[in-house]
């Protein structure tokens, strides 16, 4: 029924001018605004666009909320580590010095990071780039 039609993802945050810089310059995405609603755009590889909104009691999603596919999961997390990102530690999975965890059963290596509203995303391996 829907398999055609056109979508979008979206999350929220408490305020849009709290992460429109660290989107934009942090993590390098093209971003739009939407002044008069007060939403921002995220265009990502693909033509795809996530959308990114105010909300008054926004809880940070306590799930990651966007992935990015990265052709060397290593230089990516140097790379954002430089540019002031903290990865995340989680006592479940086993992570390296990075943050990265590696899937010894051959699952993507993958690390995990916030935006400034506290909302979860990774970088992950692309399998494709092995």
């Amino acid at each position: 029924m829907l398999g055609d039609s056109k979508s979008f993802g979206s999350f929220s945050v408490g305020s849009v001018d709290t992460v429109r810089e660290f989107y934009a310059t942090t993590l390098g995405l093209r971003v739009s605004e939407d002044k008069e609603m007060d939403i921002l755009f995220l265009k990502l590889a693909g033509d795809r666009d996530v959308l990114v909104y105010p909300k008054d009691d926004h809880e940070p999603a306590t799930f990651t909320v966007l992935n990015f596919l990265v052709d060397d999961i290593g230089k990516t997390v140097d790379d954002l580590a430089a540019r002031g990102v903290t990865f995340e530690r989680y006592d479940q999975f086993p992570q390296d010095e990075k943050g990265i965890m590696r899937d010894e059963g051959g699952g993507p290596a993958i690390a995990w990071f916030k935006d400034p509203a506290g909302n979860v995303l990774a970088v992950m391996e692309d399998p494709g780039s092995r």
